[in-house]
């Protein structure tokens, strides 16, 4: 008898395998067990009929309860209905463990609750797939930049200096030195740039903002290119590039994962058909004001009539809800009265989300109108931006003082950055942020001062421009905010293992 993990099944039909996994969920028929089993690699229901088991099978698999470890053993069968296209004829069952009184149930619980369990919370279903997608998309991003000749460097975690500011540093002592936890990898990878031709660094960096957006994270991970003799054009076509590939990979390779998470795929679809809309900081105000529109469609009109649309839905969903109630205030059979107050209760949710959309969008058309040339766009700003594109846009051309000390001025207007922000489609805003960057040396200087950084600190990236200074652009994305934009999820908490940010620690 061959073991296997339950991601195997689909090639083991009609064969006998050993398995070993975790009581997910389990119900009780007539003679029968139904066991959910997951193994961390897949789910899959196993029964245990008691006509084809002795007595002692049959009564280990009744006592069983959620997140008990167990050894099974039984005939795969195919099943289409089933998630991997097959289940389990159980055999033989060994209890490795009966867990008493798992404390996440298959109930609603609170958010703080189930961060406060977190190290559980990893094991529903919805987080095992948010893990796997962000697994499958670390692969692709490594794919990717190794097809492409980019070499993997490393970046140290303490620095001396600051990169993007000093208000948002983490300080920390390094043998009595003041040191800090990096905001970013990008100046050293400009000095790897310089060495290896093209470089991206991947890992872990850190911002001690006082923020509880559902954007917000003191700890994520940094994707941060860097290459020699490119200029923002070129990093704006390898940014469109990359994106391309890792979302046409997830989709190949995550059909499962965003099954449980309802997540609507054809917009990956629509990305790999299409070029990425490219617009000025300019182009991105007037359409955010609503003084340009974009093939037709206005912001603020687009916007006003959004939140007609979400009344008539919040007012239909009410009248369905008072519908269904008065069927089960009437007496209904039990199985039809749960599956009422299901429905029920996700209208509810429907109607919870509808109506915190609706509350935001006469802030967002206020916010869209009142904004003022030269700002940094918020996250309002850029929900109301891509509300006009379906695809990932990219904003170029900043004015220079909400940008990086080190974004290389644009020779033609000195006021105004090279850089470049892709904005996520359906309201998720800047998920990348990049740029060429500064290679005069006194255009360089003046900038450190004026942001108030010591200069001795910077000498050795000066240095860069001292000795065979080239042209050179990169870019950094953080995985997190990719994450949440590919499985659409509310909250950036929930794309990584064990998140911290501004008030969670642990677990």
């Amino acid at each position: 008898m061959k073991k296997i993990q339950l991601s195997e099944l689909k090639n083991s039909i009609n064969e006998e395998v050993s398995l070993s996994g975790w009581v997910m969920n389990k119900r009780s028929g007539k003679g029968l067990e139904f066991i959910i089993l997951r193994d961390g690699s897949g789910f899959a229901q196993c029964v245990v009929d008691v006509n084809n088991v002795n007595e002692n099978v049959f009564n280990n698999a009744k006592q069983l309860s959620q997140e008990s470890s167990v050894e099974i053993e039984g005939t795969v069968k195919a099943d289409e209905k089933q998630m991997g296209g097959a289940e389990i004829i159980v055999k033989n069952l060994n209890i490795i463990h009966l867990s008493n009184n798992y404390p996440i149930s298959n109930k609603a619980h609170g958010t703080e609750f189930l961060m406060d369990n977190r190290h559980l919370w990893l094991r529903s279903k919805r987080q095992w797939a948010i893990m796997k997608i962000r697994n499958r998309l670390i692969f692709a991003i490594h794919n990717f930049f190794q097809k492409e000749n980019f070499v993997q460097m490393d970046a140290p975690v303490f620095t001396g200096n600051a990169c993007e500011g000093t208000s948002t540093l983490f300080s920390t002592n390094f043998y009595d030195v003041p040191a800090y936890l990096t905001q970013s990898g990008q100046l050293y990878g400009e000095a790897m740039a310089m060495a290896m031709g093209k470089i991206y660094t991947f890992g872990p960096t850190f911002r001690a903002e006082k923020s509880k957006t559902r954007r917000h994270l003191a700890e994520f991970w940094m994707i941060e290119p860097e290459m020699a003799f490119y200029d923002n054009d070129k990093n704006m076509d390898v940014i469109e590039a990359f994106l391309k590939y890792i979302t046409k990979d997830i989709l190949e390779n995550c059909n499962i994962e965003f099954e449980i998470l309802g997540r609507d795929t054809s917009i990956f679809e629509k990305i790999s058909e299409n070029k990425f809309p490219r617009i000025t900081y300019d182009e991105a105000v007037s359409i955010l004001k609503g003084e340009k529109d974009v093939d037709g469609n206005n912001t603020i009109k687009t916007l006003e009539q959004d939140l007609i649309e979400l009344n008539e839905k919040i007012k239909k969903s009410s009248e369905e809800i008072f519908e269904k109630e008065k069927i089960i205030k009437g007496g209904v059979k039990k199985g039809k009265r749960n599956f009422l107050q299901n429905k029920i209760d996700m209208l509810k949710n429907e109607i919870k989300e509808h109506e915190e959309k609706a509350k935001n969008i006469p802030i967002w058309i206020e916010s869209a109108k009142k904004f003022e040339y030269g700002n940094d766009l918020g996250g309002s700003d850029e929900t109301v931006i891509t509300r006009m594109f379906e695809l990932p846009v990219m904003v170029y051309n900043w004015p220079h003082q909400v940008k990086a000390f080190y974004m290389k001025r644009d020779q033609n207007n000195p006021e105004l950055a090279k850089g470049v922000d892709v904005l996520a489609p359906e309201g998720y805003g800047e998920i990348v942020g990049g740029g060429e960057r500064e290679t005069n040396e006194e255009w360089l200087i003046e900038k450190i001062k004026e942001h108030g950084l010591p200069m001795s600190e910077f000498e050795w990236y000066l240095d860069l421009r001292r000795y065979g200074s080239v042209p050179h652009a990169g870019f950094g994305l953080g995985l997190e905010r990719l994450v949440a934009w590919i499985c659409k999820l509310k909250h950036i908490r929930e794309t990584i293992p064990f998140p911290r940010m501004y008030g969670r620690l642990l677990p």
